[in-house]
């Protein structure tokens, strides 16, 4: 018998996790006769949860993000969640900033360090990852639950409070801004079970539109199309075709656009030499300026460059010389990473950044195995009970998708990333320092209001 797949989609830096979902609860096969498929969500029920069914909306050009159209049960994205209740755990995440900066910092650098490759780009966005796996684990139970909670280093109830929390204050301005969206696509065909509740955490503590539809071409386009327009089009695919599985798919889109607090001016550009990991030297146009905040540990030195009104910042970290930037970021943990942050040294800092632009993809499964949580990719194991159900199988997590692009010049810097969770069933001032980034370095963007809080954080070892 073959399975059902439910998915999750993150963006922020583009961002895409694709799980399996396993659980007491069940999934319908795959053949297409009415037997064994769990009840439709039915859009005239009194649920507290607005369904969109994409077959209702009239889109002028075949597809349609939802934005601005639902249906006659529901509503479009901003007007679901019910931003007027304040919760205990409201109030426990605004206590717990620096505390809860720190483990999503510890869980980004864990991340990281899996994804590393030696010799090859890096670029997660934890934040991203974290949004979209905090979705899938409202849904899960027992042991999978467990290790998950275990690997974000809170709770469920913190996670969606903490990220309910900072999704109501991200940076607007016009020249440096943060945002991102949520939302669940549910396969009408294979008509799940879902849980009310699932859902109603999903629009409650992430915002998250929820859209019912056959899962075929245009439901693919239509997902593209709104990770597309919920990235700034940096992200302008996530799926490449719908697996047949597939029954769900929960989606976190981000994008962030900072200008920096001073553009670079012609005469602070010059032409540089970048040295990557295997000693190939590039050339690249080289931005020079003069920082104020000096990073330094016992294997790296860096800086830390503000964009406009000082909300978000560019944060790079230089290995000493014969340190790799893998060993390097085995070295660090949340705790170690905020430290550095936090107590930056004022001095003068000479900076050279090279202009960049990269982007990057890959599948997650093993990394999130390796960091513990390895129940919601067994089918044996995983309980996603609280999810929903179809009558023959249960939930687990299969694949999870990543994808992040990001470019650096003399204006500032814009990034991307998205996460899909496919589920299937079964100092002096008198002192000056120099940091040139002409090799491979470990950066981050992180949010200033936040605990300093990793929105991106990567590794570049050459530029393209």
């Amino acid at each position: 018998m073959k399975r059902k797949t439910i998915c999750l989609l993150c963006s922020a830096l583009l961002l895409s996790a694709v799980f399996t979902g396993c659980g007491s609860t069940s999934a319908a096969p795959e053949d297409s006769g009415a037997e064994g498929l769990g009840a439709t969500i039915d859009n005239t029920a009194p649920l507290a949860v607005p369904i969109i069914d994409l077959t209702d909306i009239a889109a002028d050009d075949g597809s349609d993000t939802g934005e601005d159209t639902a249906d006659e049960g529901g509503t479009a994205k901003g007007n679901t969640a019910d931003e007027g209740s304040t919760t205990e755990e409201d109030t426990a995440a605004e206590d717990g900033t620096e505390e809860n900066a720190a483990a999503v910092s510890d869980f980004g650098l864990r991340l990281l360090s899996q994804c590393v490759r030696d010799g090859e780009n890096t670029l997660i966005s934890p934040l991203s990852v974290l949004y979209a796996l905090g979705m899938t684990a409202n849904g899960a139970d027992g042991e999978t639950l467990e290790q998950m909670e275990d690997a974000f280093g809170m709770s469920r109830q913190d996670l969606n409070s903490y990220l309910h929390t900072y999704r109501q204050s991200l940076p607007q301005g016009d020249k440096c801004s943060l945002s991102l969206a949520n939302s669940i696509w549910v396969n009408a065909d294979a008509a799940p079970t879902m849980q009310e509740d699932f859902l109603q955490s999903a629009v409650q503590w992430y915002d998250s539109q929820i859209y019912q539809a056959p899962f075929d071409v245009s439901t693919r386009d239509a997902i593209n199309d709104w990770v597309n327009e919920n990235t700034d089009g940096m992200i302008p695919k996530i799926l490449n075709k719908i697996p047949s599985e597939s029954v769900l798919y929960l989606i976190n889109a981000l994008a962030l656009d900072a200008e920096w607090e001073k553009i670079y001016s012609e005469d602070e550009i010059q032409d540089g030499i970048f040295t990557a990991a295997d000693g190939t030297e590039q050339n690249v146009d080289m931005m020079y300026s003069t920082e104020q905040l000096y990073l330094r540990d016992q294997n790296a030195e860096g800086f830390i460059k503000y964009y406009n009104n000082r909300d978000l910042a560019f944060a790079a970290l230089l290995p000493d010389e014969g340190v790799s930037v893998s060993d390097y970021v085995a070295s660090l943990t949340g705790e170690k990473l905020q430290q550095i942050l936090s107590t930056p040294q004022e001095i003068e800092v000479h900076a050279g950044i090279p202009k960049f632009e990269c982007e990057d993809g890959m599948e997650m499964s093993s990394v999130l195995k390796a960091m513990g949580i390895t129940a919601a990719f067994d089918p044996k194991t995983a309980d996603f009970t609280s999810m929903g159900s179809t009558p023959q199988q249960p939930f687990y997590i299969d694949r999870v998708l990543h994808k992040t692009y990001i470019a650096v010049d003399e204006k500032g810097t814009r990034a991307g990333a998205a996460t899909a969770v496919e589920m299937d069933l079964m100092s002096l001032p008198s002192e000056t320092r120099t940091v040139n980034l002409d090799r491979p370095f470990v950066y981050m963007l992180i949010d200033c209001r936040q605990g300093n809080l990793p929105v991106f954080i990567g590794t570049l070892e050459h530029v393209i």
